[in-house]
């Protein structure tokens, strides 16, 4: 077990009653709780050996495998557990969480309706239920569910998890509440008591170390966006580049990139929270970023132990942490104006240019022909208008989904073309489409692809439709590079601004609609006019040059200089 729990009092249980397993199943739960998965698998089996089969006991063994990537043996365990205490909804939830992560996604939505079913009353349940299946495009009861977990929300009474809260059509002050309640349990969780690092900043005595963790450094979202970044960053004398990964070497030549322009890499995978912590301490950083926040596979509880005197929180999560242990959240006034700095727990810290950075050396395969795409061809007519929306498949809200139907509706001969969800998903979208009174075979699936190829498909796009209220983020990032131009209505959220800011700081602020009226006869216009359309795809070929946009030392150069004020600051 993890030396700093020996004195804990679920150790000192089991010290005194070796031969409980309940002990040892308390154990278990504190060990994975500090995110040490070896030490709860431990306990786990040591209560497995002394009352076999027990449930709670199969339940943390699967949570532990769960966290160690064991997928087919965390199903398992869960699944001897759920049949072993089958009206159990906690476990019934962590079975859904297995078999989300090892692709058994329709069985994954009928252990969170199961969970949901024993415990109606209970609003995180219902979020579970309602968070996947958004993934599925499965609307049943959608209202009903959204309406119970916001209820929750601004009532105080359930930590729902933010990131999926995102999906919710809820203002940035219900975000910013959200975000509050999960942070106050993580609070609790790690018993906050630590203090920063007694380490001072002392301007011109070294460069600044600057920290950012996550669970993206690789062929991940995260990487791509920023390996660029942290290339242009190495000629930036006063700052150290330090990336803390939560996961493991993919073997990407985004890893390779992101080790070789970072002046360290630390493989901080699968450690317990207070160890990574420690590593951050002992690598003295000065400003630490997190680049995961609550979008899932983060570690807030290491953020929560202070490891740096000054924390950020940027990038990958697209609201507020709503956390008192983070200092700043790093923005641009277009994605977060003033007018929602009151709903952000942080202080705000403005780049002059778009805060989202980008990979300006990745690659492009050559470009597929559309019959290879199951796509129809470009008549003279100006038939085969090919719309896209590669966003994932919980941001495809039948509010979207409708807006976008209506669009084909308006435009002969075109097609939607969507990235294919989990399970069930695509056939539940083609009966939405059939019930609209639009073919579904207008609807075009595309399986996920190597970024260098799903780059190249998205040259074949006329045009990319955004969604509400969570925006195309890096999707739009994508599209934008490899020429499509992106079509959005900004909202009221962070989350719901971001292809906004692409376009505006881009100089495309015309591709940014007020409202769905406008949004529908834009692209219809667009749709019916070959030689509209083609303007806007040159003007975007234009101002991906000469914009900034795409500018990644440009960006290397604002972003060191926000970084040493946030650090003058302390």
């Amino acid at each position: 077990m993890h030396q700093s729990n020996t004195r804990h009092p679920a150790r000192l249980a089991v010290e005194r009653e070796p031969g409980n397993a309940l002990a040892w199943i308390v154990l278990a739960e504190h060990e994975l709780d500090a995110g040490d998965a070896r030490a709860g698998e431990a306990a786990a089996r040591q209560a497995l050996v002394l009352r076999p089969g027990h449930p709670e006991a199969l339940a943390r063994l699967g949570r532990a495998q769960w966290m160690l990537g064991r997928r087919e043996d965390a199903v398992a365990s869960l699944r001897g557990a759920a049949a072993n205490a089958p009206d159990h909804p906690g476990i019934a939830v962590w079975l859904g969480h297995a078999l989300e992560d090892s692709g058994e996604a329709e069985a994954a939505a009928e252990a969170y309706a199961r969970a949901y079913a024993l415990a109606p009353q209970e609003p995180q349940l219902a979020a579970y239920l309602l968070a996947w299946r958004r993934k599925l495009c499965d609307w049943r009861d959608l209202d009903a569910l959204a309406a119970q977990v916001r209820g929750a929300v601004r009532d105080g009474r359930a930590a729902v998890e933010p990131f999926a809260f995102l999906s919710e059509d809820a203002s940035a002050a219900e975000q910013l509440q959200c975000a509050r309640l999960r942070a106050a349990e993580v609070a609790r969780a790690v018993q906050q008591g630590q203090s920063p690092p007694a380490r001072l900043l002392q301007r011109g005595e070294h460069p600044l170390r600057v920290g950012f963790l996550s669970n993206g450094f690789g062929a991940h979202p995260t990487g791509l966006l920023t390996v660029a970044l942290f290339e242009a960053l190495r000629t930036q004398a006063d700052i150290e580049v330090h990336l803390f990964a939560l996961n493991r070497d993919d073997g990407s030549p985004i890893r390779q990139r992101l080790h070789a322009a970072a002046h360290a890499l630390h493989d901080v995978a699968a450690q317990p929270h207070a160890q990574v912590a420690a590593r951050i301490r002992d690598a003295g950083i000065d400003v630490l970023f997190d680049l995961r926040g609550w979008g899932g596979g983060g570690a807030p509880e290491v953020l929560a132990l202070r490891p740096a005197p000054v924390q950020v929180n940027w990038l990958a999560y697209p609201g507020t942490s709503g956390a008192p242990w983070i200092d700043y959240v790093l923005a641009d006034r277009f994605v977060l104006p003033e007018s929602l700095a009151a709903h952000f727990s942080e202080t705000v810290a403005w780049l002059p240019r778009c805060f989202q950075p980008s990979d300006t050396s990745r690659a492009i395969a050559p470009t597929p022909t559309r019959a290879e795409c199951a796509l129809p061809e470009r008549t003279a007519e100006g038939a085969g208008v090919v719309y896209c929306c590669f966003n994932n498949s919980y941001k495809l809200n039948p509010h979207s989904m409708s807006r976008a139907l209506a669009v084909l509706r308006e435009v002969p001969g075109s097609v939607l073309w969507l990235l294919s969800g989990p399970g069930q998903a695509d056939a539940r979208l083609r009966a939405f489409a059939q019930a609209q009174a639009v073919d579904p075979q207008r609807l075009v699936f595309m399986a996920k692809q190597p970024h260098l190829h799903y780059l190249a498909r998205l040259q074949l796009a006329d045009l990319f439709l955004d969604t509400q209220p969570y925006n195309a983020h890096t999707t739009a990032s994508d599209a934008l590079w490899a020429g499509c131009p992106v079509l959005t209505r900004p909202g009221d959220t962070f989350a719901a601004r971001v292809a906004g800011s692409l376009n505006h700081h881009l100089g495309m602020g015309a591709m940014n609609v007020d409202d769905d009226a406008a949004f529908v006869a834009r692209a219809v216009a667009l749709g019916r006019d070959p030689h509209a359309l083609a303007a806007v795809r040159a003007e975007l070929a234009q101002r991906r040059e000469d914009s900034g946009l795409f500018d990644m030392d440009g960006f290397a150069a604002d972003f060191a200089g926000v970084v040493q004020r946030m650090a003058r600051l302390l």
